[in-house]
């Protein structure tokens, strides 16, 4: 890749990692479910430019059952529970979390869609799950009540399942739909959806300008520019060597968790984000094991 395309990887990185800071420093003031609300409601603002061509609206109204169910997949759902996570969980943990979603993606193929695993995939799912296993017997706890770390734990496993809806529904009815018609279409469908439930669930007492300012940057930043920068440069580079900003995600939310929240980079954290990362590589195919000879050795492919 050219240094503007790394460039703009480490930015679309950083962006993202930096979504699971803002929901930390918002959650406590405006809530689960207003910030996500108000997340989606600003991010459909700041997108609706994008709606201004006659193909996206065609692709909108042609397309619109799939793309309700995606918007109610990868953005509405999982707004609400990252953010409710966010309350009890450390923007690092969070971000970690986040890095699931193409295990999970894999292994519902495999078992709902009959879609073939090499043993490579295979061991990768192991590796990663296993990762997931030490991040969540390191990290959190059920003690509690409905408000405790683990079920803010649970609540993230739960938002990477509706991002495995979303990319097998996204994969097998959307294929041939501009990518921005959809990522567009998906924020006024969430906006829609969260828009009422924000307006029950608005905190009796006004967020400060912290907790604003997260939700804006939230909104605009992390969420609108995030799709923006990220279909550009899909574009440009392509969808695989694109999806190595899954990796740089929980990297930068662990680093910015440290310098502005001051959270601590504990070994299940640390050895969880490694080893989730690395089955990760090996699921994707970003990272293979290849016979030679006596063993096997990794080696990443041309497309990485």
């Amino acid at each position: 890749m050219k240094t503007s395309d790394i460039t703009a990887l480490l930015l679309l990185g950083a962006i993202w990692g930096a979504s699971f800071l803002f929901m930390r420093m918002g959650a406590d003031e405006f809530g689960g479910m207003a910030l996500a609300g108000m997340r989606a409601i600003g991010a459909a603002i700041c997108s609706a430019p994008l709606l201004l061509s006659r193909q996206r609206l065609a692709e909108m109204a042609t397309h619109w059952r799939p793309i309700v169910i995606v918007g109610l997949a990868n953005s509405a759902l999982p707004f609400v529970l990252f953010s409710y996570a966010a309350k009890s969980l450390p923007a690092g943990v969070s971000a970690i979390s986040d890095a699931i979603a193409p295990l999970l993606v894999a292994l519902s193929g495999w078992m709902l869609f009959s879609e073939k695993l090499n043993a490579t995939q295979a061991s990768g799912m192991v590796v990663g799950f296993t990762g997931v296993v030490w991040l969540v017997a390191g990290t959190v706890g059920f003690g509690h009540g409905v408000g405790g770390s683990g079920w803010a734990m649970a609540a993230c496993v739960g938002a990477n399942v509706c991002y495995t809806v979303g990319a097998h529904v996204s994969h097998r009815t959307l294929r041939g739909v501009t990518p921005l018609s959809v990522a567009t279409g998906s924020q006024l469908v969430a906006a829609a959806v969260l828009l009422p439930l924000t307006v029950w669930m608005w905190p009796a007492r006004m967020p400060g300008t912290s907790a604003w300012m997260a939700m804006l940057g939230l909104a605009a930043i992390c969420t609108s520019l995030a799709y923006v920068l990220f279909y550009r440069l899909m574009a440009r580079v392509g969808a695989s060597r694109s999806m190595v900003v899954l990796f740089l995600i929980p990297v930068f939310g662990v680093v910015w968790g440290l310098l502005f929240l001051h959270e601590p980079i504990t070994l299940a954290m640390a050895g969880g984000c490694v080893v989730i990362l690395l089955g990760v590589a090996l699921t994707t195919g970003m990272l293979r094991l290849r016979n030679r000879g006596t063993g096997l050795s990794e080696v990443m492919t041309e497309h990485a």
